[in-house]
């Protein structure tokens, strides 16, 4: 009788080893199953900036169906040498007289206004653009796949002399912000 009582209380102290095992493998399937829940949320949101992106597309048609083109004015459109110089900041990766060059070219689409910036000839980004009688306003923000989420806002005076002036405000995802000046001055086309 002793040997049949140890023999079941091996074979209790087995199965619960089992089931720590078990209980072990499905925390390892949940943290996994949340892991793709977040990887497929992200997903979902460029999804739906898409499709919102599509929407606005469409929502510019014409009533005969062709898409009305915008253009920049010619005091604006084409190529600029860009200088921009840090005056204020709150991130670590820009320090107030930190200064930079680069190009900047305003042109236009069938899907709107926008300003590629290049540096050394390698496009960094793509501003969307909109423009009034005295200003020209650019937007950029970094999509949900960039590794840090980035969101800028450039206002631009329309002074028509060949030259641009303005200001630039970037914040990024950790709350720190950093305001930039910036000039424009026509490129020569050479």
């Amino acid at each position: 009788m002793k040997q049949f009582v140890t023999m079941i209380f091996c074979l209790m102290a087995m199965a619960a080893c089992k089931d720590a095992e078990r209980e072990r493998q499905l925390a390892s399937r949940e943290a996994a199953l949340a892991e793709k829940e977040k990887q497929f949320a992200l997903k979902e949101a460029d999804y739906r900036a898409l499709l919102r992106w599509r929407d606005s597309l469409l929502a510019v048609k014409d009533t005969l169906g062709a898409i009305t083109e915008q253009a920049w004015p010619e005091d604006v459109l084409g190529r600029w040498n860009s200088k921009t110089v840090c005056k204020e900041s709150s991130c670590s990766e820009y320090v107030v007289g930190d200064q930079r060059a680069g190009a900047w070219e305003f042109s236009a689409d069938s899907a709107g206004l926008f300003t590629k910036v290049f540096d050394r000839n390698a496009l960094v980004r793509v501003y969307a653009g909109a423009f009034d009688s005295s200003a020209v306003r650019l937007h950029f923000r970094s999509d949900s796949s960039a590794q840090r989420r980035v969101e800028m806002d450039v206002e631009l005076s329309r002074s028509g002399t060949g030259t641009i002036k303005g200001s630039q405000l970037l914040k990024m995802e950790n709350g720190c912000t950093a305001r930039f000046t910036v000039e424009l001055v026509r490129a020569s086309n050479k």
